[in-house]
């Protein structure tokens, strides 16, 4: 494995525990660990930067779907600073995925996510 394959699979790792934290205190730190002071998140529903606005978006999404988890779907690809993975939003207690997406990320020197472009695959009617 490559230490650009290693990069990119890292920065996803970090980017869901941002996504899955529990609680403000965590969610600040993972986001902190994720993104850039500047990083951003944009997505058809959403376009926010920094490190308060996309904390407060990830709040929001675990406040629409209490006892979810976004999960990966296959593999990371990448090249260059970017790399592009699929994902799910997973209710815990039946195992059913109600929104699905993939999202390219902008990566910069340390590895943290500089911007986000995601695209939504799969969403409730209604949101």
């Amino acid at each position: 494995m490559s230490a650009n394959t290693d990069r990119y699979e890292n920065a996803v790792a970090r980017y869901f525990e941002a996504w899955n934290a529990d609680g403000p205190e965590a969610l600040a730190k993972a986001v902190a660990a994720a993104w850039s002071v500047e990083g951003t998140y944009t997505d058809p529903l959403a376009a926010v930067s920094g490190h308060t606005e996309i904390a407060g978006l990830i709040a929001g999404a675990h406040e629409q779907f209490p006892g979810f988890a976004f999960r990966p779907l296959g593999a990371v690809d990448g090249h260059h600073d970017t790399a592009r993975f699929a994902w799910e939003l997973v209710n815990e207690s039946d195992g059913s995925a109600p929104v699905a997406g993939f999202d390219v990320i902008t990566l910069d020197g340390d590895g943290r996510i500089r911007s986000v472009l995601g695209f939504l695959d799969r969403v409730p009617a209604g949101i």
